[in-house]
């Protein structure tokens, strides 16, 4: 693992009150980095537990960070030589209710923070959280049973918006909005496309799970671990092999027992939920597991180079 050649040691994290960016505080601040975190949240403090002394000396707070106004995103970033940032909607909106004026909102976000980092010349590299859900959504794909999907794929805008898929429509829109600003202005960016984040507040009101039956029955119903998923984060923001977009799950619903597991956490009040519904056509219904249709071996390969170099670091360090 070759570490990327940050010109500070400042990383910055927003949505930082989020349950995400709570754990990217923690992992920052162990790994040594002074750390902006950067909240809409006015609470932000409750978040963060067990830090020591010196850590909390590396850790700034920014708080009611409004993601319409340009100038609180840089002073958030300002000195950072990288941003790891997930949208959270504003206060004021459900961010349970997905719908299309919150596909705006999180578009509007994306532009201010990527435009707010390219006129920050220390930022160096950006992390951005998209979703599964930025790729899975493609009708053409979908009915291919002998396509798999990764990276190179994207939903497809007309059929999200036709279907109400709302977030999904969201995550896709902001995360093209990101690519074309950063390519335009030079900015070096990763995303992480994430699973289903498996939380403790996990319910069936999640916006990710609308249409949770057709991945299930099509093989690309993904979740994560919070660990897991800020481990991607520190990754691909260490590693300067780190390009493009990476896919990040630990973990595919493929089996009955698997989805009904699931169903059970999203909503505890159902003692028999049933089974998630396979698609009409084709013989999924048929198959006690259903393939798998989606890979993510290109951020497996970059995370088993990060495990070796953090092995290499331990051992040197013992000698």
């Amino acid at each position: 693992m070759a570490p990327w050649p940050c010109s500070t040691n400042k990383v910055c994290v927003m949505d930082a009150a989020s349950q995400l960016g709570s754990v990217l505080v923690k992992w920052s601040l162990r790994r040594g980095y002074i750390v902006h975190a950067a909240s809409q949240n006015k609470d932000i403090t409750l978040r963060f537990i067990e830090l020591t002394d010196e850590e909390s000396r590396r850790l700034k707070i920014f708080k009611s960070v409004d993601l319409f106004d340009y100038q609180t995103i840089l002073e958030a970033v300002k000195g950072c030589s990288g941003l790891f940032y997930s949208f959270e909607p504003p206060h004021e909106l459900d961010r349970r209710s997905y719908d299309e004026y919150m596909v705006d909102v999180e578009v509007r976000a994306a532009h201010n923070v990527l435009e707010a980092c390219a006129q920050t010349e220390t930022i160096d590299k950006v992390i951005f959280t998209s979703s599964v859900t930025a790729i899975v959504w493609n009708e053409s794909e979908l009915a291919s049973p002998s396509s798999v999907l990764d990276e190179n794929n994207w939903s497809d805008p007309n059929y999200c918006r036709k279907s109400k898929l709302w977030y999904a429509l969201a995550k896709t829109s902001a995360e093209k909005t990101a690519w074309a600003l950063a390519m335009d202005r030079n900015v070096t960016m990763v995303t992480i496309n994430a699973g289903l984040l498996l939380t403790p507040d996990l319910a069936v009101t999640d916006p990710y799970v609308k249409g949770a039956a057709e991945m299930y029955g099509y093989g690309v119903f993904v979740t994560v671990d919070l660990e897991f998923l800020a481990k991607a984060h520190i990754c691909t923001y260490e590693d300067v092999a780190a390009f493009g977009r990476y896919l990040c799950f630990n973990k595919s619903i493929l089996q009955h027992e698997d989805a009904v597991k699931l169903s059970q956490t999203l909503d505890p009040s159902d003692p028999c939920p049933s089974q998630p519904s396979p698609p009409a056509h084709g013989d999924y219904g048929r198959r006690e597991i259903i393939k798998q249709r989606i890979r993510n071996r290109k951020l497996e390969e970059l995370m088993e180079d990060f495990d070796r170099g953090i092995e290499m670091q331990s051992l040197d360090q013992n000698i």
